[in-house]
């Protein structure tokens, strides 16, 4: 049973005359009290924001005023007070609550100005677990929740972007808010304190075990309304979580037309898989087209990386995403824009790379300062028709797995470093995968067949093609290794590797089959490695 309504009805314009404000964040604060004061508003404060409005000589009452009781415990008890709630949460045209504030010597709050301690900035900056402790906000949630809950009277704002459209709104209604103005205030008051309370949720589950929580709240914050989604028919946004893992959503955009909905859904996919690639040991580059790599290659520096992925799939690479996991450089940045190219992402750029991007107006250069670290914890949530399917994020490394070599013969110590490479590749390739490498490149990548066997020979498909553009006699298949995200349930999709002339294979195994597979590749003399770990990805 629900709590019955209040009859009320609330007024379309409600007069300001006093106005609470307890503010972390001060940026614009005296500019918009001193209005807030001219327009004959009263202004009543807390803590630090009394300090700051005081020195900037503004006549302003301490809260404590209000409610006849001292701030105490470090200022985590000054504004929960019925002094202050009764003030925010009081229906002024209900008799009984009128007369209750009367007799308590309740004064009413008209505006609340809160905005919140820095719970997700603490958290992102590493601090200790005593430290974000003291960073949730306890009042401030509070007062924001009562006075958006009594929108009909109070005007809350949470934002520092909204102090312009309030004065306005004031200045042009002789010091009222109309109920428009408040409710939508109030609806992003409620979503301010949502995200906040998801932040602080999201934060305690991860302490406090390791499983999935009763309960589960994601928010993001609005970075910018898009032109449309993955169809010009859908409306879409891109939403920041406040995550401080390297990437799109943490990137600097120097130059080029906005992201698209589609450019930032492949431009993460091209940074994550990059990422895979430890820039102390290797350079890297990723070509990212539609969420999946049409080529990737290490190199001994991003110019010889970046060819060597192109060599794979030039034709797919046209309109593409390349992922650099070094600083961009001259001669990488020249042989890159030679291509028609939607998005550059990498960690840093030198001023001559940024230089050439730049002759091409329409090429977005995003710089995130960092790779995305492989190994890092994290989730992945998904929308399904009336729910959500949140998972760890695959944080799986080849290089941390215990491989086993299977069959008779063993892989020569190239053929494992290719194997290795293949099958970090792979975890970023749409299920079914199947990925063709030689020389620390891929050289036929095929991605999301039904069939593992058809995944395998459009990767073949796409070696001769590549092979035939290049003007090489055979495709680069032939002595090439392969790897699989998933078992092979039959033999016959290594049989497909076989024919298009693979010499080694890595795929999980724990297929029903295995020992059918295993024979098959004896008989053909390939080298077939295990990992015990699956990298699907639908």
């Amino acid at each position: 049973m629900s709590l019955k309504a209040n009859a009320t009805q609330a007024p379309d314009r409600v007069r300001v005359r006093r106005a609470l404000l307890s503010v972390f964040d001060k940026t614009g604060l005296v500019d918009f009290a001193r209005e807030l004061a001219a327009l004959d508003v009263e202004l009543v404060s807390t803590g630090g924001t009394y300090r700051a409005l005081s020195e900037a000589g503004l006549a302003v009452r301490d809260v404590s005023e209000l409610t006849s009781f001292p701030e105490i415990m470090d200022g985590r008890v000054k504004t929960l007070h019925p002094g202050v709630h009764g003030g925010l949460l009081g229906i002024r045209d209900d008799a009984e609550h009128a007369k209750a504030m009367e007799t308590h010597g309740i004064a009413g709050i008209d505006m609340l100005v809160s905005n919140l301690y820095p719970f997700e900035e603490t958290l992102a900056g590493g601090a200790d677990t005593a430290t974000i402790v003291e960073n949730i906000d306890i009042g401030g949630p509070a007062m924001i929740r009562a006075g958006a809950k009594n929108h009909g009277y109070v005007t809350v704002v949470v934002d520092p972007a909204e102090y312009d459209t309030v004065l306005q709104a004031l200045k042009s209604a002789n010091g009222e808010t109309d109920f428009a103005l408040r409710q939508r205030l109030a609806a992003a008051a409620y979503a301010r304190t949502a995200a906040y309370d998801a932040a602080v949720s999201t934060w305690f589950a991860g302490v406090v075990s390791d499983g999935m929580p009763q309960r589960v709240s994601v928010s993001g914050t609005l970075s910018e309304a898009l032109r449309y989604g993955e169809n010009p028919h859908q409306s879409a946004g891109f939403y920041r979580t406040g995550e401080s893992r390297a990437g799109v959503a943490t990137a600097r955009q120097l130059q080029g037309k906005a992201l698209s909905y589609n450019n930032i859904n492949d431009t993460d996919a091209a940074f994550e898989l990059v990422g895979e690639f430890d820039p102390a040991r290797t350079a890297a580059v990723a070509i990212i087209k539609h969420a999946n790599p049409c080529g990737v290659a290490e190199g001994y520096d991003l110019l010889d990386a970046y060819r060597k992925a192109l060599a794979c799939d030039p034709v797919s690479a046209f309109g593409g995403i390349v992922a650099l996991n070094r600083k961009l450089d001259r001669a990488a940045a020249e042989a890159i824009v030679q291509v028609f190219t939607e998005v550059i992402i990498a960690p840093e750029a030198d001023e001559d790379a940024i230089a050439i991007v730049a002759g091409k107006k329409n090429l977005r250069l995003l710089l995130t300062g960092g790779l995305p670290d492989p190994r890092a914890a994290g989730r992945t949530v998904k929308s399904v028709a009336g729910g959500l399917l949140v998972q760890s994020r695959d944080a799986g490394v080849v290089d941390d797995l215990d491989l086993k070599v299977v069959t008779r013969r063993a892989p020569s110590e190239t053929e494992l470093a290719d194997l290795k490479f293949a099958f970090r590749v792979a975890k970023h390739v749409k299920s079914n995968a199947i990925v063709y490498a030689r020389d620390l490149a891929t050289v036929g990548v095929g991605a999301g067949q039904m069939s593992r066997v058809d995944s395998a020979r459009i990767a073949a498909r796409k070696a001769e093609d590549a092979a035939a553009a290049a003007g090489h006699a055979e495709p680069l298949t032939r002595g090439a290794v392969v790897a699989s995200d998933a078992f092979f349930p039959f033999a016959d999709g290594l049989l497909s590797a076989v024919a298009a002339g693979a010499t080694a294979v890595i795929q999980p195994g724990g297929s029903m089959r295995d020992d059918e597979v295993i024979k098959a590749a004896d008989d053909n003399d390939i080298a077939m490695v295990m990992t015990g770990m699956r990298h699907f990805r639908h």
